[in-house]
């Protein structure tokens, strides 16, 4: 199947699931994943209409850089302390803020560029201790600290589950989706954005309260 045949498919089923659940669809935002996905192809993504375009390093989101256009630009993978001023200000949203010192890195890079940088939390749902993220117990604090910082505003969770079946999944989405209710409630703030589900499970996040689904290769297939 074709680049344009898959995005047909993605768009039909992130409107199936969004109505299953008795959402709008237009409530779920699409970021095709990019990695090791080469610039002629992001170019064609882009003119069938993707318009958020998510790497997972930041070296691979600087080369190819010039190839996203006008398209939403998110780093949506780890990302180290020293590369923080290598992104703020290049990016639309960083998905991955998982700790307090990266926070005010952020904070101090954007203070310096004159910017507010948005960016999502991220929480390890699944407490894997190889993967990056703030356990649920420390998002508060954490979330607590960003809100009193000038130059950073996050605006919601990111999370990625441990390697499960899809109905597995969708159990702690609604995890992350309870976390972000009680953290709104605690904090007495607002944030919305919920970044969760893959090309495997993006339906059940979707259905579970997704605003961001990020999906590689069910979009450009798998990867070489």
């Amino acid at each position: 199947m074709t680049i344009e045949d898959n995005l047909m498919q993605l768009r039909e089923n992130i409107a199936e699931a969004a109505l299953r659940s008795g959402r709008n669809p237009e409530e779920v935002k699409l970021i095709a994943v990019t990695k090791t996905v080469g610039e002629a192809t992001i170019r064609e993504a882009i003119s069938l209409g993707v318009g958020r375009i998510g790497e997972n390093r930041v070296q691979e989101l600087l080369e190819k850089y010039d190839s996203y256009g006008n398209a939403e630009k998110h780093l949506i993978g780890q990302l180290q302390t020293n590369k923080v001023k290598k992104v703020v200000g290049k990016v639309d949203l960083i998905h991955s803020v998982d700790r307090l010192s990266l926070a005010k890195e952020i904070n101090r890079c954007a203070k310096a560029a004159g910017i507010v940088c948005p960016v999502l939390i991220q929480v390890n749902i699944g407490r894997e201790v190889q993967k990056g993220g703030v356990l649920p117990e420390g998002l508060v604090e954490l979330a607590g600290a960003m809100l009193e910082m000038n130059n950073i505003a996050p605006l919601g969770l990111m999370t990625v589950p441990p390697v499960c079946t899809s109905i597995e999944a969708r159990g702690y989405f609604a995890s992350l989706r309870k976390l972000l209710h009680n953290c709104n409630s605690e904090l007495c703030t607002n944030m919305s954005e919920l970044s969760m589900g893959m090309s495997a499970d993006y339906c059940e996040g979707i259905i579970e309260g997704a605003t961001f689904i990020r999906v590689g290769i069910a979009l450009f297939g798998k990867r070489l």
